[in-house]
């Protein structure tokens, strides 16, 4: 499996740009390739177009979420089944269980696939509105920061990413969780002193 996941990364990254958006674009609904694996080595061989390819990877990443979502509304879980386990359908749905929306977030920022959270967002009817918030705040930070590794280190950057992107996406996955739980319940503190 692992082969034909390197043959097709090879063949998507001879198309440049349009690979990255079709990668980005996929990867949030029906492909098993993260964009990461396009969107690192081209903002290493061409920096100064690093926070441009994290711009494109991102916007391509919100427009396959809405797909994906589209998808979940109208297929839901029989595609979803087609895809992956009854096992991992079981994790996800219980992460939705758990955090509501903030999943969508959760799932945007580590290396969890993310087609698997929009599609189920959409058999769940999560508004729409909410999963394009999310997925750019998630997909924008995520890429955006590789880009900054990018800027950063150079040619050091790969490594950086491979040995440490995962522990980073979760702890900053976790400080928005943190900080979006505080902005909540100061509102609520706030409407129920007005009130």
């Amino acid at each position: 499996m692992s082969e034909i996941i390197h043959f097709i990364k090879d063949m998507l990254a001879e198309y440049g740009l349009w690979g990255l958006i079709f990668v980005s674009f996929a990867d949030s609904s029906f492909f098993p390739i993260p964009p990461d694996f396009l969107l690192i080595p081209m903002g290493i061989a061409n920096p100064d177009k690093a926070l441009f390819y994290a711009f494109i990877t991102t916007v391509a990443s919100v427009l396959g979420a809405i797909f994906g979502w589209f998808i979940g509304k109208k297929i839901g879980r029989p595609f979803l089944k087609y895809i992956i386990s009854e096992k991992r359908i079981a994790t996800v749905e219980h992460y939705f269980n758990k955090y509501g929306s903030m999943a969508i977030l959760i799932a945007g920022l580590t290396p969890i696939p993310y087609k698997v959270f929009t599609i189920f967002a959409g058999i769940l009817k999560v508004p729409l509105r909410t999963l394009v918030i999310w997925s750019i705040i998630a997909r924008g930070l995520r890429f955006f920061l590789e880009a900054a590794i990018i800027l950063t280190l150079g040619e050091a950057a790969l490594p950086y990413i491979e040995e440490n992107f995962g522990l980073i996406s979760i702890v900053g996955a976790l400080l928005i969780i943190i900080l979006y739980t505080v902005y909540v319940m100061v509102k609520k503190k706030k409407k129920a002193s007005s009130s």
